[in-house]
């Protein structure tokens, strides 16, 4: 998907309404901004969360808890202090 678009006032730039339901963000949803070399990327914030969690899962077995760690590891440090 391709269009063009023109840079408004303050810098603004419109995205188009098939973009927007192609992301599936809503007027006022915070989008990500990604300076890749030349080119501008827009993703939404369940897309960016989603390709950290493939990256973690990469690295990571899906049986191992990462966040029961974490906790764990804060009550080692509570029981310490």
């Amino acid at each position: 998907m391709e269009t063009t678009t023109h840079i408004g006032g303050g810098g603004r730039i419109v995205l188009p309404a098939e973009f927007r339901r192609a992301l599936d963000v809503q007027v006022g949803d915070e989008v990500i901004l990604r300076l890749d070399k030349d080119e501008v990327r827009v993703s939404s914030r369940a897309a960016a969360i989603r390709r950290a969690q493939e990256i973690v899962r990469r690295h990571v077995p899906a049986a191992r808890r990462l966040s029961d760690e974490v906790v764990a590891e804060r009550h080692e440090e509570a029981f310490r202090e």
